[in-house]
Order: C-alpha cells, then sequence, then structure tokens
C-alpha cells in the first residue's frame, strides 16, 4: 500500500497534467477559431470556382480544344504522387495516425505502380522518412499559419510533374473538418482534374468573351492551387479540433483520477489515525 507522502506525490503530479492539459485545450480553443473562420471563408471561393469551370465547360459544348489542356489529360496510371498533410505536433488524438495509415494504405493498394510521397507538416516528414519512402518533397512549420504561397508551389510543382510525364496521377490526402467533434481523412485526386458531370456543368449569367480553352487555361492551374490551399486549411483546423477534443478530455480523466486518490488518500489517513488511537488505547491498558 502506497504511504501518505507517495499518494500526496501523485495527487500534484496528477495536479500538474491537469493543469497542463486544461491549458492545451484553451490554446487550442482559440487557434481553432480563427482556423475554422478561414475554412468557412475560402470554401465559398472553391466551390464557386468549380461552378465556373463547369459552366466553361458547358458553353464550349462540342469544342474539342477543351480537352487539350494537358490537366484534363487522362492516360495509364503507372507513377503517381501522394500529398499526405499531418500535424506538426502530437497529443491529438488519432488526427496523425489515421491520415498516416491511409498513406501507408494508399501505396499498398497500388503495389504495381510507383508511389511516391510530398509530405506536409513534421508527424508526416518523420513517420514517411523512417519508413524509407520515396519523397518528391517535405515541408514542415506550414499549418502555424496557412499561407497561399506555400500551396501555390506544391500545386505548381505537382502541375510541372504531371505536364512533363513524371507522374501519371496526383493525389491529396488529409483530415477534412466538419465540425469540433468530427474530422473525416479525405483522399482526392487532384491531377488529372475530372471535368463535371453533365448535371453540375450549367451556371446560367455569364457570358464569355475569350475561348473556352483560353479559360481553362487560366482557371483549372487555379482550381489546383485552391484545392490544396483549402486542404491545407482544414487540416490545420481539424488539428486544433482534435486537439482540444484531445485535451478535454484528459482533463476530465484527470479530474477522475484525483478524486480517486483524494478519496484513497483520505482511507490511508484514517486507517493510519485508527491504528495510532487503537495503540495508544493498547498501550494504556497494558500500563493499568
Amino acid at each position: 500500500m502506497p504511504s501518505l507522502i507517495d499518494l500526496r506525490r501523485r495527487i500534484r503530479t496528477v495536479q500538474n497534467t491537469e493543469q497542463i492539459t486544461k491549458a492545451m485545450k484553451m490554446v487550442s480553443a482559440a487557434k481553432l477559431r480563427r482556423a475554422q473562420q478561414a475554412v468557412v471563408n475560402a470554401r465559398p471561393y472553391a466551390t464557386l470556382l468549380e461552378s465556373m469551370i463547369g459552366s466553361v465547360l458547358a458553353h464550349g459544348g462540342e469544342d474539342t480544344s477543351i480537352g487539350s489542356n494537358p490537366l484534363l489529360e487522362q492516360r495509364e496510371c503507372r507513377s503517381l504522387r501522394l500529398l499526405v498533410l499531418a500535424g506538426e505536433k502530437g497529443l491529438c488524438g488519432s488526427f496523425n495516425s489515421n491520415v498516416l495509415k491511409a498513406g501507408v494504405q494508399f501505396a499498398d493498394d497500388r503495389a504495381g505502380q510507383v508511389v511516391e510521397y510530398e509530405l506536409l507538416g513534421r508527424k508526416a516528414v518523420e513517420f514517411f522518412s523512417k519508413r524509407g519512402q520515396r519523397t518528391a518533397g517535405s515541408w514542415e512549420q506550414v499549418f502555424a499559419h496557412v499561407e497561399y504561397g506555400t500551396a501555390e508551389v506544391v500545386a505548381t510543382n505537382a502541375m510541372r510533374s504531371f505536364r512533363n510525364g513524371e507522374v501519371d496521377e496526383v493525389w491529396i490526402l488529409y483530415n477534412r473538418f466538419e465540425n469540433v467533434l468530427r474530422q473525416d481523412t479525405t483522399l482526392e485526386k487532384l491531377l488529372p482534374i475530372v471535368p463535371p458531370q453533365a448535371s453540375d456543368r450549367v451556371l446560367g449569367g455569364y457570358e464569355y468573351e475569350q475561348p473556352p480553352e483560353q479559360l481553362l487555361g487560366t482557371l483549372l492551374p487555379k482550381r489546383v492551387v485552391t484545392r490544396v490551399h483549402l486542404a491545407m486549411l482544414d487540416s490545420a483546423a481539424a488539428e486544433h479540433a482534435a486537439r482540444m477534443t484531445a485535451m478535454d478530455s484528459a482533463t476530465r480523466n484527470a479530474g477522475e483520477v484525483l478524486e480517486k486518490l483524494r478519496l484513497h488518500l483520505n482511507r490511508v489517513r484514517q486507517a493510519s489515525i485508527t491504528t495510532e488511537i487503537i495503540e495508544i488505547v493498547s498501550g494504556a491498558t497494558a500500563l493499568e
């Protein structure tokens, strides 16, 4: 049975842990508000861009020059690139493990193809570097402040490799932010761009002066950059939400442990007092 000193030491340790987890929860909550607002602001732009591309394709009709854009080229996939977006830190539940496991499973499912990774986030860099995977690039400390310029560089490199035939497909894997309690591991194909279905193409009210191929030459690269940027924003918000939830759970667990330790401490102290009283009474009785 632990002594009173050991129990008091354990109580102080758990109290310190509770204070740390509570502080981390508050910090993540503050960061989440800003990250969530950034995601909410970016999604309508991405949706409208998709609609504009669909509208241009619909106005193009049977124009065969539209399909000549290299970003629309469908070819047999022999090699591909996967952009993996993970967190910069741990202590966020299954946030990192879910996306990393999905990245490994992605390569296992394509055993006959050459898979190379581009890694964003320190956890992704550490995980795949230890496994000796083929990488096209790595980025750390990019989610503390998500910048459009970083997404533009990553997307431009991917488009250049796709145009040059170095890779036949480009995919992106990240945690999509749904709400504070839900972050969905999402796998999306970036390249080649799949044109919207006919039912999704019509967006009334627009008349275009430029030919469709010229418009697509601007809109399609912008679409790839926007998808990468939105995925980075989603991943950043999802990480803060996962950490806030994990630290809230840890704080509650610490409180429960403290309650049990204090109850056990009181029982041990009462037993010690009772034992001392019995010894005193026994000693007094022996002297009579």
